[in-house]
């Protein structure tokens, strides 16, 4: 049986793919979360969602503070670097991470190395301003 947090993760993915929240879209996205395959993981705790939720919180104003920064002040140094994911995340929360990454303006996950490895691409000004 899916978990509710894959379920919630899954119809909260269609409602925003769809940006349609009528009941007949709600009937059809509940049908599409039970139609995809799910994995035989073990259950993430519910410690790490809600730190991730939280992150999430925080992501938000700070892709805002980041988009303006971008706007008024060049950033002409490009890094590519390679972070560490923690060890044992769920598909769902690697997911996550590589959402946060992705959302910020400055940051983009360019790609997931099975090893656990994020290749993160990221913007910044020079350094001597």
């Amino acid at each position: 049986m899916i978990g509710y947090l894959n379920l919630t993760l899954r119809l909260v993915i269609w409602f925003l793919l769809t940006a349609n929240l009528s009941v007949v879209n709600i009937i059809i996205g509940i049908c599409v979360v039970f139609l995809i395959p799910h994995s035989r993981t073990a259950p993430t705790a519910l410690k790490e969602w809600l730190q991730m939720l939280w992150k999430i919180i925080v992501a938000v104003p700070q892709a805002y503070l980041e988009a303006f920064e971008l706007m008024f002040c060049p950033h002409t140094q490009e890094t590519v670097t390679m972070e560490r994911a923690k060890p044992r995340r769920s598909p769902g929360l690697i997911f996550l991470d590589i959402f946060l990454i992705t959302f910020t303006p400055k940051t983009i996950v360019v790609k997931y190395h099975e090893e656990g490895c994020y290749e993160v691409h990221r913007v910044q000004r020079r350094k001597g301003r």
